[in-house]
């Protein structure tokens, strides 16, 4: 039995959430409740877990494709992997997490909120990559500089996948600094989207590989 009580979510989270808004108030109790009392999030969280975390994830909704596999690299807390499986009950989302923490506290969210279509790994990118998971997408949020990310990435996806990721407002600096390494793994395209304006603003990195890519580790 899991002792965690709901957050009451503000109209434009009911507004992008619908009817998944009462399971999404649940994941945002774990977050405020278990997850800053176990330091998955820092105790300053709490006042802005919807801006900052569950709407900041929901912007990458729209560019997860229908029925898709897709696999969050390291996941922590389940940001953006639970709200994504929350939000499209037809993705098969993979939650990848090494630390076993942080793959237990996945483990009783993903039993918690009954999500039939998110499974838990507790395991590095690099072994993970070997059991070749073939993945339609890879999403991350915080993880790393794109070009060790897309190191970390790119081999859990099939050939013509991508990698859909989060960063702040050096994104486009990145992807420049990081071309040379993209070209060399098989990023047939590249792109950062901005999603909002001003200081609400969040920056989407879109890279996707070549279909007939060779499989860098496999």
């Amino acid at each position: 039995m899991f002792h965690v009580k709901p957050l009451e979510a503000p109209a434009s989270v009911r507004a992008r959430f619908g009817d998944a808004t009462p399971k999404v108030e649940r994941f945002a109790g774990w977050l405020v409740g278990p997850g800053i009392e176990r330091g998955l999030l820092g105790p300053r969280e709490a006042d802005r877990i919807w801006s900052r975390h569950l709407l900041n994830c929901a912007v990458l909704e729209p560019f997860l494709p229908v029925g898709a596999s897709a696999c969050d690299l390291g996941s922590g807390a389940g940001l953006p992997g639970v709200v994504l499986a929350l939000q499209r009950p037809d993705l098969r989302m993979t939650l990848l997490e090494p630390l076993l923490r942080r793959a237990t506290f996945l483990e009783e969210v993903v039993s918690d909120l009954g999500l039939a279509n998110v499974v838990v790994v507790r395991a590095r990118a690099e072994d993970y990559r070997h059991q070749h998971p073939d993945h339609d997408v890879v999403v991350a949020r915080a993880v790393a500089p794109i070009d060790r990310l897309a190191a970390w990435a790119l081999p859990l996806v099939r050939p013509g996948g991508e990698l859909v990721a989060l960063k702040g407002s050096t994104a486009a600096e990145e992807l420049v600094a990081a071309r040379h390494f993209l070209d060399r793994v098989g990023a047939a395209d590249r792109e950062v989207v901005t999603v909002g304006e001003g200081e609400d603003a969040t920056h989407v990195v879109r890279i996707v590989t070549s279909p007939d890519r060779a499989r860098e580790g496999r």
